[in-house]
């Protein structure tokens, strides 16, 4: 019995297997196109987040001592008051009026702040209000007419290191040993305590010529900022020209309130030493609030300005 012919082989040269005409497509075009899209998405996502939610915030003055040092890092908001042509983390809104969904700051408040003439960011305190009559004298802050009350207190004693050198000599030496060994600058504190409630501390080191200013009363959309550290602050004091603010400063140039401090470096480290990143930590700083403390107001009424 004949057997049936069986199928012809199948040649094994004439289809390449599935991987290797896999392995032979041409690739597809436009990949390095798509990467490069998807890297813009991520950006234009991180600076649509810096610009309407949060952003991070370097100290690079003594202005806000002695709460904030030269080398601390902060997180910034940037909804508390609205947004304006200062929110963007690049100037890339022609400076204009208003702000959206604003709301005026409260008295005490850490702001962020567009210097006129040079166009950086400064962080200084909000002292006073649209409508508000602002006065200095004799190093004392004068709020409608009333001495804005302030508590001695204890001096501070902050480590001297490379971001704070404690270099006040036109007042004097600050520098002292402490008795673990260590330099620190030691410096006289003054707790102010505004009509809302609000204390923080200040430095006064002496006479200064910010120590006189106005009478100024406050305009509508405006806020009236000081820094902390009241004789070495270039703020609403000081004009323009001086790297001041010139005045009380219109509200749409606020860019944001300051949180808290994330971390702190006291500047001996090195871009290419990733373990000086570690020495350089100012462990103590970490996650220190930047709101002013809530108390009562003051019950006793301060004294008045004649």
């Amino acid at each position: 019995m004949s057997e049936a012919p069986s199928p012809p082989a199948a040649d094994a040269a004439s289809e390449p297997p599935a991987a290797d005409a896999a392995l032979k497509s041409p690739p597809r075009k436009g990949g390095w196109l798509r990467e490069i899209r998807g890297l813009l998405f991520v950006l234009a996502g991180v600076f649509a987040f810096h610009s309407a939610v949060a952003k991070p915030f370097y100290i690079p003055s003594e202005s806000m001592m002695p709460g904030l040092l030269v080398g601390d890092r902060l997180v910034v908001t940037k909804y508390p008051y609205g947004w304006s042509w200062a929110s963007p983390s690049f100037r890339v809104l022609p400076q204009m009026d208003g702000r959206i969904l604003g709301a005026m700051p409260e008295r005490g408040d850490v702001v962020i702040v567009v210097q006129p003439s040079s166009g950086e960011d400064l962080i200084k305190r909000v002292i006073g209000l649209p409508g508000d009559t602002i006065e200095v004298a004799g190093g004392i802050v004068y709020l409608n007419g009333r001495a804005v009350p302030r508590q001695q207190r204890p001096p501070a004693m902050i480590p001297i290191d490379a971001n704070t050198s404690c270099a006040f000599d036109s007042f004097g030496d600050f520098r002292v040993t402490g008795a673990d060994g260590r330099a620190y600058c030691r410096l006289p504190i003054f707790r102010e305590t505004l009509p809302n409630g609000r204390s923080y501390d200040t430095i006064d080191l002496g006479h200064s010529s910010g120590d006189t200013y106005g009478p100024v009363t406050v305009p509508q959309d405006h806020v009236f900022l000081m820094g902390d550290n009241r004789d070495d602050s270039a703020d609403s004091r000081f004009p323009v020209a001086e790297h001041g603010l010139g005045g009380p400063v219109p509200w749409q140039d606020l860019g944001g309130r300051a949180e808290f401090i994330t971390f702190s470096l006291d500047g001996s480290s090195s871009y290419w030493n990733p373990i000086s990143w570690f020495a350089a930590l100012r462990s103590d700083r970490a996650g220190t609030s930047l709101h002013a403390d809530r108390g009562p107001p003051p019950i006793q009424p301060a004294a008045q300005r004649q």
